[in-house]
């Protein structure tokens, strides 16, 4: 009772209903992993647009397959990406370091490049001046600025005022540098005093004074043991680096993304990138995300699709995934505007976003109205009859029509092969089966340690049948009404007495999906006419 009943009067008090809103979970946040020319190394870092991807990860790059893939991927209606920057080799920071006043060069302060890799040597670079607080003489302004690839213009700039070398001020220079600094960071404070002021601007007394001032210092190759050891990019990635991304992937919480391209694999030897979409595939199966898949770079005609199926695609039947043929044409910006050959699985990933976002997970993300491809070309034309070729083999075909332009024309999982007779055959239906499950996974932990019996049963059921019922209200269950779409089922049935002696409680759900009109068939009879009776 909400209070000792003292006196004679109305007392209220609230009761909970019971009731624990399940939402849905995303469907379209987006994983890639590959060489990037900046930012964060075998980190997953969430990336909302190609601006921001430009920021932190230096946008496109010719060595980039994934580069190329979020634009696409942006530009054909995606929101969401989770962005993983890996290479092969060791790529090195670029650094500076400044001597202490009156003290040895290794004694002063070290500033490396917020990244590893090329980016930032010569083009990142630092100043200091000692314009500070009157009452605190320790304290220095550290200047940072980046050059344009031609380093003629000044793209950005930082100032970081009246900061110091003693790890007990609160204005300790590597807690500052780490906090508000996208540019630099800071490796080592040194033993010595603060560094020395940078030269006097031409134009004033103190180098901020001026971002033109030839003042400023470039990061460049760091000093190790007295020489120097030149900063790289590393060359692109091959199948351990790839790997390393997909650890990093592990990293993040269960299903923060929902798909996931691969760009770089298709750019290794064949046996490779089938290890590597074997590895991935396996990834997506834990994480209830979804695989899509690039042709391999020399497979570019029918005739190589169909010698390469056999020896590669037969054995990569996976209900996680799907496989899309052919690679694309875009206009590259790096190259004048000419056509640069891309795999497709940053533009279908693009398609997938915006038909779920328009439609629904559970609508087919292909046909003349939602499998619209934006930006490409197709490099080769494909007729009806090779489509009906590749179809039952699950190995969706990209085509051309007149008014409707360039479309995804399938919607099969690799595990769609018409032999394979899966129930996970297309991609609507395992896309919409992987979104009801997390969303219960999700929505449905405040039941663990609760008292496992019927009151309890009763919650789960009224909690998961109002989210399966929504789900029918929108439209993304076969059926006239609730009992034909789904069905919730916890009692005594699925949880026996030994399931509650084990702490376990069973849940069934089962739901009627939709499935896509993948052959329209339409039967015309001629009739004769009829004498009026």
């Amino acid at each position: 009772m909400p209070v000792t009943l003292s006196y004679p009067g109305v007392y209220i008090e609230e009761i909970p209903s019971g009731v624990r809103t399940i939402t849905g979970v995303s469907t379209s946040d987006t994983a890639f992993i590959d060489f990037f020319g900046r930012g964060p190394m075998n980190t997953a870092v969430r990336v909302t647009s190609m601006e921001e991807f430009n920021r932190r990860f230096g946008g496109l790059h010719a060595n980039s397959e994934a580069s190329y893939a979020i634009s696409q991927f942006y530009l054909n209606g995606g929101s969401i990406a989770w962005v993983v920057r890996v290479a092969s080799g060791d790529p090195v920071t670029a650094q500076y370091r400044f001597a202490a006043g009156g003290s040895p060069a290794g004694a002063g302060l070290v500033i490396d490049a917020a990244s590893p890799g090329l980016w930032a040597k010569g083009h990142v670079q630092v100043a200091i001046d000692h314009q500070v607080r009157t009452d605190e003489a320790d304290l220095f302004n550290l200047a940072v600025r980046e050059l344009d690839e031609g380093k003629r213009r000044v793209v950005a700039t930082e100032v970081h005022r009246n900061v110091s070398m003693n790890p007990t001020n609160s204005r300790y220079v590597k807690a500052v540098v780490a906090a508000d600094s996208t540019l630099v960071r800071i490796a080592s404070v040194g033993t010595g005093g603060p560094p020395a002021a940078s030269a006097p601007n031409v134009t004033g007394p103190y180098v901020l004074a001026d971002t033109t001032s030839t003042a400023f210092n470039s990061l460049d190759d760091p000093l190790v043991g007295g020489t120097a050891k030149p900063v790289t990019d590393g060359t692109a990635p091959d199948r351990d680096a790839l790997k390393n991304g997909l650890e990093a992937l592990k990293v993040i919480a269960p299903y923060v993304f929902n798909i996931l391209c691969l760009p770089a694999a298709s750019q290794l030897p064949e046996d490779e990138m089938d290890k590597m979409i074997d590895e991935a595939g396996k990834l997506c199966l834990d994480a209830r995300a979804f695989l899509i898949v690039d042709p391999h770079k020399g497979t570019d005609t029918l005739a190589k699709l169909t010698a390469w199926l056999p020896a590669h695609g037969d054995g990569r039947r996976n209900r996680n995934g799907a496989l899309y043929f052919p690679r694309l044409d875009i206009p590259d910006p790096l190259n004048e505007g000419r056509p640069r050959t891309v795999g497709p699985s940053g533009t279908v990933a693009g398609v997938y976003a915006r038909t779920d976002a328009n439609r629904g997970v559970w609508k087919a993300p292909a046909g003349a109205d939602d499998g619209k491809l934006v930006g490409v070309t197709l490099p080769l034309q494909v007729t009806d009859l090779q489509n009906g070729q590749f179809n039952p083999l699950g190995i969706n075909l990209l085509r051309t029509f007149p008014i409707y332009g360039n479309v995804i024309w399938g919607a099969r999982t690799l595990d769609g092969a018409d032999r394979q007779a899966s129930e996970w055959k297309y991609v609507p239906v395992r896309r919409t089966a992987l979104f009801i499950e997390e969303s219960l996974s999700q929505g449905l932990k405040w039941v663990v340690f609760e008292p496992n019996d019927e009151p309890l049963w009763a919650q789960i059921r009224l909690n998961v049948g109002a989210f399966m019922h929504d789900l029918f209200r929108l439209g993304a269950f076969q059926g006239r009404t609730p009992r034909e779409a789904y069905l919730v089922k916890c009692d005594s049935e699925t949880t026996t007495q030994t399931d509650i002696d084990h702490g376990v409680v069973n849940i069934l759900v089962g739901f009627a999906p939709l499935k896509p009109a993948e052959f329209v068939v339409i039967q015309i009879q001629q009739m004769a006419g009829q004498l009026a009776t």
